[in-house]
C-alpha cells in the first residue's frame, strides 16, 4: 500500500513538473535597448566640427602656397642680385679700363707738349706737333661748341681751306714746307702763299701775325694756335664747321680734326 501511494505521489509530481516545464518553455523572453537620440544641438556640433576641419585644411593649403611663393621669390631675388653684381663688376671694369686709357693719353699728350714747348723756346725752326696727335680727347675746353663764325669760306679763305684739305694724309717732317711733307707752321705758311700772303716761318711768330680773334667768332682761314700768343708751340688752320686742319706730329701727319680734339688757346685773323 505504501508503495502504491508513493508511486502515485511521484507520478503526480512528475506530471506537475512536466506541466511547469511546458509552461516555462512556451513563455518568450523580451529585452529592451535604449538608443541615443540625435538632437538638433548634437547635429549643429557635428556640422561645426566639419566646418572647422575644412577651414583648417584650407588654411594649411594657403600657408603651403605662401611658403612656396616665398621660396620662389627668394630664389629669384638671389638670382637677380647675382646678375646685378655681375653687371656692376663688368661696368666697373670697363670704366677703370677707360680711365686708364684716358690717363695714358693725357700723360702722352703732356709729355709731347713739354717736349715741343722746350723745342720751341730753344730756337728750333718749328715745334709743329700738337700733343693730342696720339689720340682723341674731348679736353677741358669747349671752344668747338662756341664757334659762331661762318662755315662757308669765300675768296682767299676758300683757297686756303681748299689747299690745306688737299694736303690731308701727307707726312709730318720737322722743318718741311711741302709739297710731300710739312710741319705745322710749314703747312700754314705754304697755305697762305697760295693767296700771295707771306707769313713768318715759325709758330711763335705766326700766332701774332694777324688780329687776335675770339674762339667764339672763328671764320674759315683763321690761324689757330696752341700756347701763348708769341710763344705758341703749334698752329693750324680753321676750316669751318668746328674743324681744323694741321700737321699734327710724326705719327699723325696732316689731319682734319674737330676743335674738341685739342681745344686751341687762341686765334689770329690775317685775311
Amino acid at each position: 500500500m505504501r508503495a502504491g501511494v508513493a508511486g502515485g505521489v511521484l507520478g503526480t509530481l512528475a506530471v506537475a513538473g512536466a506541466s511547469a516545464s511546458s509552461a516555462n518553455a512556451a513563455e518568450p523572453v523580451t529585452q529592451t535597448l535604449e538608443l541615443p537620440t540625435l538632437t538638433a544641438d548634437l547635429a549643429a556640433q557635428v556640422a561645426q566640427s566639419a566646418d572647422a576641419t575644412q577651414q583648417a585644411a584650407a588654411n594649411y593649403q594657403l600657408q603651403a602656397e605662401r611658403d612656396t611663393a616665398s621660396a620662389n621669390a627668394a630664389k629669384q631675388a638671389k638670382s637677380d642680385l647675382a646678375e646685378a653684381k655681375k653687371k656692376a663688376a663688368a661696368a666697373k671694369k670697363k670704366a677703370e679700363a677707360a680711365a686708364r686709357k684716358a690717363a695714358a693719353e693725357r700723360a702722352s699728350r703732356d709729355t709731347q707738349r713739354m717736349t715741343l714747348t722746350a723745342y720751341s723756346t730753344g730756337g728750333g725752326s718749328d715745334d709743329s706737333g700738337s700733343g693730342s696727335g696720339t689720340g682723341s680727347d674731348a679736353g677741358t675746353g669747349t671752344s668747338g661748341d662756341t664757334v659762331t663764325g661762318g662755315s662757308s669760306a669765300t675768296g682767299s679763305a676758300a683757297a686756303i681751306v681748299s689747299f690745306v684739305k688737299s694736303q690731308i694724309g701727307k707726312a709730318y717732317v720737322s722743318g718741311a714746307t711741302g709739297p710731300s711733307a710739312y710741319d705745322c707752321s710749314g703747312l700754314v705758311q705754304t697755305a697762305f702763299k697760295q693767296v700771295g700772303i707771306s707769313l713768318p716761318r715759325v709758330s711763335q711768330d705766326q700766332s701774332t701775325a694777324g688780329t687776335q680773334v675770339g674762339l667764339s667768332n672763328l671764320q674759315p682761314g683763321d690761324i689757330l694756335y696752341w700756347g701763348g700768343a708769341g710763344s705758341a708751340y703749334h698752329v693750324a688752320v680753321y676750316v669751318g664747321d668746328g674743324m681744323f686742319v694741321g700737321a699734327q706730329n710724326p705719327s699723325s701727319g696732316v689731319v682734319e680734326k674737330p676743335l674738341s680734339y685739342d681745344p686751341p688757346t687762341g686765334a689770329v685773323r690775317v685775311l
